[in-house]
């Protein structure tokens, strides 16, 4: 049963960052690039101001940035609160073969330490591929419940694996490390999102505070099980657990080059609707008061978002009769179509109410390979507009350009950094190989002005 562990950690505990392809160095910095700006725009939410104002307001001192504040504090809170800011605006990128989102567990604490510790770039990049090797795998290993959302659960270990990478842990240590984080997990609930409970918004940040708690444990002479993976992924959250899956071509297919990056401002699920009704639009100007009704037949886990009437602004990025609305209304699909106050928009909710969404059983067994959906427009004059898409824009099947990555940045970095800061942190993330101390970088990602 252990055999797994001990191949796992012979690879984690060996691997260097000479041993990485080119290709995966590229995508982590670009998933770096994309989480940092991801997370500086997340952090002027009013929730995350305020909680971010309530835990660090005793600190004088603090070793680690919290991203587009003024403040520093100490690393695990520093990895919660950008971890949950990173959350907040569902733009993180993510991992359709782990079913979740990798680098928005493991960035946020992996950063900290590595800022505390004034480790080098390479240093950083090798425990973040890492660290997104391990949460993914686990995430392909297992089937969690339907009930329970993915993020606050396997990205605990792959937060603490980055973290105990960066403190130069050798194999027993890092089993051990292992074995205490998978116990340290959340019991999330998939509700949460549906019914715009933003208690889900910290799960990713709860994941980066208990990967740098495992570590505090571990040193501390706390133990866990001898592979509580096996046990927590194989009975507790999920009946399935494949061992095998999760060494299969370790070291030479990386998990963080499959991602995908996401710039529509909601759920995934959605995407593939959105990306069809952006078809739609391109070749006909949508008016909403022309539109009679909008039907939607999509696979199984997308059908669950048919909310025409969302309450606050995280349920409208689970909703796709909100989300179709919003983007006819707004012509965009960015994190301006999904504020608070467009939530009680008289014209997006009335149109919200006349999308009807559906699952097709043929779309759904499509899945995991394809992202169905098709998008049928009825005008008041009789005439219907239809697209369908089969995978989502910015899959690993179709990814974004290097370009319009870098216009996303920019989109929300601008946000919060001048043009210059926003340049400058930008060039430091794409020389990241080059940096000997990473507080070059961490230096800039305050907000002083």
């Amino acid at each position: 049963m252990s055999d797994y562990l001990e191949q796992l950690t012979t690879f984690i505990c060996s691997c260097k960052y000479e041993d990485l392809p080119n290709t995966v160095v590229e995508r982590a910095r670009d998933i770096v690039a994309d989480t940092i700006a991801v997370i500086a725009a997340g952090a002027r939410e009013e929730e995350v101001k305020k909680i971010t104002a309530r835990i660090t307001h005793h600190d004088s001192t603090g070793t680690a940035t919290v991203i587009g504040t003024t403040q520093r504090t100490e690393p695990a809170k520093a990895a919660f609160i950008n971890g949950t800011a990173g959350t907040f605006l569902e733009l993180d990128e993510g991992n359709q073969f782990g079913r979740g989102h990798p680098g928005i567990h493991v960035i946020p604490a992996a950063l900290a330490v590595s800022e505390e510790k004034g480790l080098s770039g390479p240093e950083f990049v090798t425990a973040l591929v890492l660290g997104y090797e391990i949460g993914t795998r686990i995430g392909i290993a297992c089937k969690l419940r339907m009930s329970m959302h993915p993020h606050g659960t396997w990205g605990t270990v792959g937060a603490a694996v980055a973290v105990a990478k960066l403190m130069g842990y050798d194999k027993a240590g890092m089993k051990e490390i292992i074995n205490v984080s998978s116990s340290l997990g959340l019991a999330t609930s998939r509700k949460t999102m549906l019914e715009g409970g933003t208690v889900r918004n910290v799960y990713a940040g709860m994941s980066n505070y208990m990967g740098i708690l495992a570590h505090d444990l571990v040193q501390s002479g706390f133990t866990g099980e001898a592979d509580g993976l096996s046990t927590v992924f194989g009975s507790v959250v999920s009946e399935t657990f494949s061992t095998e899956a999760m060494v299969e071509g370790l070291g030479t297919r990386y998990e963080i080059a499959r991602n995908y990056f996401k710039r529509h401002a909601c759920c995934r699920y959605n995407h593939g609707t959105l990306d069809a009704l952006v078809e739609i639009a391109a070749k006909t100007a949508l008016k909403p008061e022309e539109i009679a009704r909008v039907d939607v037949e999509t696979y199984s886990l997308a059908a669950q978002l048919c909310d025409q009437e969302p309450q606050n602004m995280l349920a409208g990025k689970f909703s796709i009769p909100f989300a179709v609305a919003t983007t006819i209304v707004h012509g965009c699909t960015g994190v301006e179509s999904f504020r608070p106050q467009v939530i009680h928009n008289s014209a997006v909710k009335d149109l919200a109410h006349r999308v009807f969404v559906t699952e097709d059983p043929k779309l759904t067994a499509m899945m995991p390979k394809c992202r169905p959906s098709r998008v049928k427009v009825q005008l008041k004059d009789g005439s219907v507009l239809e697209a369908e898409a089969f995978t989502n824009k910015g899959d690993t099947e179709d990814p974004y350009s290097r370009e319009e990555l870098r216009a996303k940045y920019f989109d929300l970095a601008l946000l919060t950094w001048k043009q210059d800061v926003a340049e400058a942190i930008h060039a430091d993330v794409m020389k990241l190989q080059a940096l000997d101390d990473l507080k070059v970088l961490t230096g800039k990602l305050r907000n002083l002005d």
